[in-house]
């Protein structure tokens, strides 16, 4: 992999009219629009994307333009693909053969199957071989089922072929400090919960793969500079206040919140999801947009 996964990555919403089609222009306009503000790279058709509610048309069309402003801008793309099971996992990532601009696929466990550890490392391992692209595991047990353990982890980070994880048990636990501690060379650690990136970043992640980054994207860039120049004093005072808004922006489903306020700043066309996912309440919108103001007026 030529470009290394570090600094924050924007998974992108995927914004829709009151029509109900994708607003791929204004898909790409956001894409810029992060890259402007610092971020490091894009995410396309992960979970904050909503890819399980797009058809196939509209997901390879997301694809295209990420792809698109990828190449133009140079910076990495990481783009969601599995399935149900290994087969459809590895159905989905041959579809990403051929994009030089994707330098690695995002890819959890099946969902629901919960194999246990040696069935998940299998997986990978299946995965890993037969990918043409690089594979990012998406760790996060509270939607697949399936716990892993330190050693399960580092087991399935030595594997070939895996240069990274998307962390996001909904703790910083004892497996997490423990990967942090000893990772293999050339692999990431990406916090996937939003509240936890301050103090994974001290613990030596390389950066963060988030949803509220939409919202804050510089502020959130210049969290992950504080630590890495050792500036813990500035690092804290940023962490404790992003950690807010990101609470703020996970009162409700993501990405619905997100939606709402990139409506409200007259970023995209419409705040709409789709089923089964609902509009977000006026209270969460309003709450994150309040935040965002005390953040521009604090955080110099």
């Amino acid at each position: 992999m030529d470009q290394e996964l570090r600094g924050i990555l924007v998974p992108l919403i995927t914004p829709f009219t009151d029509a109900d089609t994708v607003a791929l222009d204004a898909l790409e306009a956001l894409a810029h629009e992060v890259l402007d503000e610092g971020a490091a790279g894009l995410v396309a058709l992960g979970t904050t994307g909503e890819p399980a509610a797009l058809d196939p048309g509209e997901r390879a069309a997301v694809l295209d333009v990420c792809t698109r402003v990828a190449r133009e801008r140079r910076v990495p793309l990481v783009v969601g693909a599995g399935g149900g099971g290994t087969r459809q996992s590895l159905d989905a990532l041959a579809g990403l053969g051929g994009r030089p601009e994707v330098v690695a696929a995002l890819t959890t466990v099946p969902a629901f199957v919960r194999p246990g550890p040696a069935g998940v490392l299998a997986h990978f391992e299946r995965l890993a071989a037969q990918s043409p692209v690089p594979l990012i595991v998406y760790h996060i047990p509270y939607r697949t089922g399936q716990q892993l353990d330190a050693q399960a982890l580092g087991a399935i980070a030595r594997l070939p072929g895996i240069v990274g994880v998307k962390y996001a048990t909904g703790a910083l636990d004892a497996p997490a400090v423990a990967l942090l501690a000893d990772p293999p060379p050339g692999f990431a650690v990406l916090p996937g919960d939003d509240t936890f990136l301050s103090p994974m970043l001290a613990l030596g992640a390389s950066g963060g793969i988030l949803s509220s980054a939409h919202l804050a994207t510089r502020h959130f860039v210049e969290l992950t500079e504080a630590w890495a120049a050792g500036d813990a004093a500035r690092a804290r005072e940023l962490g404790h206040r992003l950690a807010g808004l990101s609470a703020a922006v996970f009162a409700e489903p993501n990405p619905v919140v997100v939606k709402g306020v990139l409506h409200a700043q007259g970023r995209i066309p419409s705040a709409a999801v789709r089923l089964p996912l609902l509009p977000a309440s006026p209270v969460s919108v309003a709450a994150v947009l309040e935040l965002l103001d005390r953040l521009s007026v604090s955080i110099r």
